[in-house]
């Protein structure tokens, strides 16, 4: 009996893997590493909602109540360059919650702007936060915005602590990491599908329960107020829409050309055969005559 009991166990342990065979594969490389970190006062500004923020021990806690929500902006606008921040979630029940890191110009193109979103979608009980990345070009604000979404449900909790994501935008490509690993990589295949002017860098927590979880199924239930969410390590490293035409364009690995290694690109390709649980460019429903950028 004792031997048939260490056979299953072994079939068992090697059928199930362990937990961290989830883990992606190491990217080789850790950019976050050669930016210093900066001071958020320095570098940021309240964008609104002032009192539902605040700074303490070098991290910024925002946070969303049934009175309002919160943001932050970049004091500067840059043209390209390297933005990241450790962000820990609100745990439990944060049901048609965003938190949001990200680029825009929505300011200073309403209703046509650019954007590129890191957005966790809020949750239910027992269900994982989704990532959303997303890339908007010259969108606009009637209804027909095409989002170019990517989604992942991330190989950690990240309510538990800090992690560090993160977003490289250069005229050749937008990369997304998730503590230094690349989840996405969308390249320049044209000017019509890329964005090109200056943005700035936001933050914010807000109420977005006609669509951000199970489009919209689950809505913010204000009885688990208030929805915390927390940045630290704030960085940015680039060129800002004031910096001369011979900066040099950043990179998330060691080519001063950018794109990745062959060992980022493994890591990019585990997570997104792993973890990632939508695909705009995969999705039938979809018109991808608008966007080109699917085809090949």
């Amino acid at each position: 009996m004792a031997f048939q009991l260490i056979f299953l166990f072994s079939i068992l342990f090697f059928i199930v893997p362990p937990n961290n065979a989830y883990w992606p594969p190491s990217p080789g490389y850790w950019p976050s590493s050669k930016i210093k970190p900066m001071n958020f006062y320095k570098g940021y500004r309240n964008l609104w909602g002032p009192q539902h923020q605040y700074m303490d021990q070098h991290a910024l806690t925002i946070w969303l109540d049934r009175t309002s929500g919160s943001g932050f902006k970049s004091v500067r606008p840059f043209r390209s360059g390297y933005f990241g921040a450790s962000i820990k979630l609100h745990p439990g029940y944060t049901a048609g919650v965003i938190t949001a890191f990200y680029l825009s110009n929505s300011e200073a193109h309403p209703g046509f702007h650019d954007e590129v979103d890191i957005e966790f979608l809020g949750t239910t009980f027992g269900k994982p936060y989704t990532l959303q990345t997303n890339v908007y070009i010259r969108g606009s604000g009637d209804g027909k915005i095409i989002g170019r979404e990517m989604k992942f449900h991330l190989w950690f909790d990240p309510t538990k602590k800090f992690h560090h994501y993160a977003i490289l935008w250069n005229p050749k490509e937008i990369i997304f990491l998730v503590d230094d690993v690349p989840i996405r990589r969308y390249p320049r295949k044209s000017d019509t599908t890329f964005p090109l002017r200056p943005m700035w860098v936001y933050g914010s927590i807000w109420d977005a329960s006609s669509w951000a979880t199970e489009d919209g199924k689950y809505k913010a239930d204000y009885k688990y107020q208030p929805f915390v969410a927390k940045y630290t390590n704030f960085k940015a490293s680039g060129c800002s829409a004031y910096a001369s035409r011979w900066c040099r364009p950043a990179s998330v690995s060691p080519y001063r050309s950018g794109g990745l290694t062959r060992q980022q690109h493994w890591a990019m390709t585990w997570v997104q055969r792993h973890h990632m649980v939508y695909n705009y460019c995969q999705d039938s429903k979809r018109d991808h005559r608008l966007t080109p950028e699917c085809w090949g």
